[in-house]
């Protein structure tokens, strides 16, 4: 399998997704989630960065394997993960 990285342009339906790659660069494939992506429901959207498994026989042909986390977000909550907010002092 030959393993490269790409960027999620648009969901064509049905659980697939047009995927440009970055090397070869601006190849685009039609990729679909691997099972644990679907089993452990991972969201995938336009403009998520992924991780493509691609076959040599086939390169128009992909399966997602991982989501790349966001680096820029610092966490799901503003004002910390409790529910109530940040702790008293």
């Amino acid at each position: 399998m030959i393993e490269t990285a790409g960027v999620i342009e648009k969901e064509q339906g049905n659980g697939f997704y047009l995927v440009t790659l970055e090397q070869p660069a601006g190849h685009q494939c039609l990729c679909r989630a691997a099972g644990k992506l679907t089993k452990f429901r991972i969201k995938l959207l336009a403009g998520d960065k992924v991780l493509v498994e691609i076959s040599p026989y086939d390169l128009t042909r992909g399966r997602i394997t991982y989501r790349e986390r966001n680096a820029g977000s610092h966490g799901g909550r503003p004002g910390g993960n409790r529910p109530g907010g940040p702790r008293r002092k």
